[in-house]
Formats: structure tokens, C-alpha cells, sequence
């Protein structure tokens, strides 16, 4: 039964009252927010779709059941490391580089293997398993951000929203996005309630599952740099987090440096191997001047639009009039943005790199609970018609096209 608090946020959510109204810092603690059971419905359907979707393209291709659930691009070097572990996999580029699996970072395989170590059903299986777990938690971390900061409704559209995307086929699919995603996700939400060690700690993970989990780590040490700033200094748990934030990804860096003889550097030399290291956006004006010039396949122009888009969302998410306490999601979506504009790598991936920038779309779901009030039957419509487009695109995308996911 709901408790009064929870009846009001309820009725005013979802059924106009205040659909866009920020949630009290102490409104909830440690327990799940209201609403979130819905929410987590509405993307475990969604996404379960998608997987049936990809199954079933995949059976009537003649291809195994799980082929691109768990063998597609990166999934395959991620099971290998998994399975084999690192220094174990290398491949000659079409660029003439040898690839190695050190471009990978370690959580999310380590992972897959601890849980194929007790689980039956292989690599494959535990590799989904994580992935699909962390998709969960993932979605339960961006509801509990959005609630927070707007509210019920804006907390549902957002997680909505997030899960019709076109690239949001890898959350679930054997790649290390939906654990990425969810480190962040909770990493903010931890930020937002001043827990900084636990924001820390979640920020070195996320450096231990992704390049960018620099992203994250920025956050961190931003929103806790402006702390220190207003205790003068004073205060353990802000240090904390500063020194936590980068420990994950600066140390696997470190590692990989050790393991290829070049402290400094190794880790860099193997990113220019796949052409993904810093070019300052270089790579990418190549692209669009080929693709202006020439054309490409469909993919290439929506993946334009996609990242095109997140730049345009990250203006919009600037101008709103948020609680001073959204600084680490402006900061996170920023970086992200900004790391997916100056990398290399195939364009066609970058859609699925700004993904776990969910904060992007706090603009669109704020619109959306404010117009639940006046309009269900459009909102209704509009996200109808963005789930005919998207789920077949990313279906299409990680299942049927010969592009990098």
C-alpha cells in the first residue's frame, strides 16, 4: 500500500499535477523512489523486445539464436578475454596496425568470467547475464537521478526515452555500455546526495569498464573541487573523491603500459593501433567530407544525426533551469560529448559512446511530463512512432549491417 508521500508524487507525476517538479533532497533515502517498479517495466519490455527482435533476425538468417547477442564486434574480443584472459588476441587491422585485446578495459570481461566461474551455460550466457543485470540497474540508476532532480514522470520518460534509442540495442547485447552506464548513473545519483566516497568508488569503477569513465571521474572531482571550495578546503570526503575518481582508469592505463614496455605511452600506442586515440576531431571531418562528397551507407548520416543530436541536447540541457546540484550531470554529458567529438574510431560506434549520457535527454522528458497533462494521446503517439523507427534500426544496426557497433 502507498504511503500519503508517495500516493501525492504518484497523482502529481504521471497524471499532470506537478509532472516536472523536483524532488526534495531527503524525500527518499536508501530505498527505491516512487514509481520505479513502472519505470523499470517499461524498459525491461522495451529492451526485451529488442532481444527478441535480434533473435529472431539472427534465426532467420540461418545464423545461431545468440550469434549477435554475444558475438558481435566487440563482444567476441571481450568473451576471448574473458575466457583466456588479456595478451591472448591480436589482429591486423585493414590499416595495416596490430590490434590488440589491451584496448578493452577489464570490468566487464572479469566480471563475465567470475560469473560464468559459478553459472552453467558458458561464457556467452554470463556475458549476457552481466550485461542485462547492469542494463537493470542501469535504468534503475537514471529513474532514481531524474526523480531526484523532476519528479516521477520526468523519471519515467527519461528512462523511456533512454531505452528507444536506436543505439540502445548494445545494452543489451555481450558489450560493457549498460555496466558503463549504470556506474555513472549511480555514480551521479551519489554525487547529487553528497555521498563522496561511494561516488568515488563507483567513478574508479567506471574507469575500469570504459575510456570514458574519464567522464565520470570529472564529474566527480568537479562537484567535489566545488565542495572543497565552499568548506574552504576542510572536509575528508571530498578529498576522497577526488583521489578515487581517475584511480581506475589511470590504473589500468598504467598496467597496460607495463605489460607492452612503455609505462607512459603503451596504453596510447595500442588506442592508435585502432585509430581511437586523440585527433582532436580530425578523423571524424575526414569522415563527414567523405561522406558529404561521396555518400555511404544509412547508417553513416543517422549516426550523424545521432551525434549531432547529442550536441544539440547538451545545449538544450545547459539552459535549463536546474537545481545548482545537476553541475555533475552538465559536467558528465560535457565531457562525454566533447571525448566522443576528439576521439578517433568509426563513426558508426560513436552513437553508442554518448549512450550512457542519459542526462541529454532530461530536456525532451521534462517536455514530455509537462505535456502528459495536457496531452497523453500525443506523448502516447510520439513515443509510439519512436520505438517503430528505433527498435528496427537498432536491430538492423547490430544484426544486419556490416558496420563497427
Amino acid at each position: 500500500m502507498l504511503r500519503t508521500g508517495e500516493a501525492t508524487e504518484l497523482q502529481g507525476g504521471l497524471q499532470g499535477g506537478r509532472p516536472g517538479g523536483p524532488v526534495s533532497a531527503g524525500r527518499w533515502g536508501g530505498g527505491k523512489p516512487p514509481g520505479v517498479l513502472r519505470a523499470l517495466a517499461v524498459f525491461a519490455a522495451v529492451r526485451a523486445t529488442g532481444v527478441v527482435l535480434v533473435v529472431l533476425t539472427d534465426l532467420h538468417g540461418g545464423h545461431p539464436a545468440t550469434r549477435t547477442l554475444t558475438h558481435a564486434w566487440d563482444a567476441v574480443w571481450y568473451l576471448h578475454i574473458a575466457v583466456h584472459g588479456y595478451g591472448t588476441r591480436e589482429y591486423l587491422s585493414s590499416f595495416g596496425t596490430v590490434q590488440t585485446d589491451f584496448a578493452f578495459f577489464p570490468l566487464f570481461p572479469l566480471l563475465t568470467r567470475a560469473t560464468d566461474a559459478v553459472l552453467p551455460g558458458g561464457a556467452g550466457a554470463a556475458a549476457l547475464l552481466v550485461a542485462w543485470a547492469a542494463a537493470l540497474a542501469a535504468a534503475w540508476g537514471v529513474y532514481a537521478v531524474g526523480h531526484r532532480l523532476y519528479g516521477t514522470a520526468t523519471a519515467t520518460f527519461l528512462v523511456a526515452l533512454w531505452a528507444l534509442l536506436p543505439q540502445a540495442v548494445v545494452l543489451t547485447l555481450a558489450y560493457s555500455e549498460s555496466l558503463f552506464a549504470a556506474l555513472a548513473a549511480w555514480a551521479l545519483y551519489a554525487l547529487l546526495r553528497r555521498n563522496w566516497p561511494l561516488a568515488g568508488a563507483l567513478a574508479a569503477l567506471a574507469g575500469l569498464t570504459r575510456p570514458t569513465g574519464l567522464a565520470v571521474a570529472a564529474a566527480v572531482v568537479v562537484t567535489a573541487g566545488r565542495e572543497l571550495v565552499r568548506r574552504r578546503g576542510r572536509g575528508r570526503g571530498p578529498w576522497l573523491a577526488v583521489l578515487l575518481a581517475p584511480a581506475g582508469w589511470l590504473g589500468y592505463v598504467l598496467w597496460v603500459g607495463a605489460r607492452t614496455g612503455d609505462l607512459l605511452h603503451g596504453y596510447f600506442t595500442v588506442q592508435d593501433a585502432w585509430k581511437s586515440g586523440l585527433d582532436f576531431g580530425t578523423s571524424s571531418l575526414r569522415f563527414l567530407r567523405v561522406l558529404f562528397l561521396y555518400g555511404g551507407k544509412v547508417v553513416y548520416p543517422v549516426s550523424v544525426l545521432l551525434v549531432a543530436a547529442a550536441v544539440v541536447l547538451f545545449c538544450l540541457l545547459c539552459l535549463e533551469r536546474s537545481p545548482r546540484t545537476a553541475l555533475p550531470l552538465l559536467v558528465f554529458s560535457g565531457v562525454l560529448v566533447l571525448m566522443v567529438l576528439l576521439l578517433g574510431g568509426p563513426f558508426a560506434s560513436k552513437p553508442r559512446f554518448v549512450l550512457p549520457a542519459f542526462p541529454l535527454l532530461i530536456p525532451v522528458a521534462r517536455s514530455m511530463a509537462r505535456g502528459w497533462g495536457r496531452s497523453r494521446a500525443r506523448v502516447v503517439v510520439v513515443l509510439g512512432a519512436l520505438a517503430c523507427v528505433a527498435l528496427p534500426y537498432g536491430v538492423w544496426v547490430a544484426a544486419v549491417v556490416k558496420t563497427p557497433l
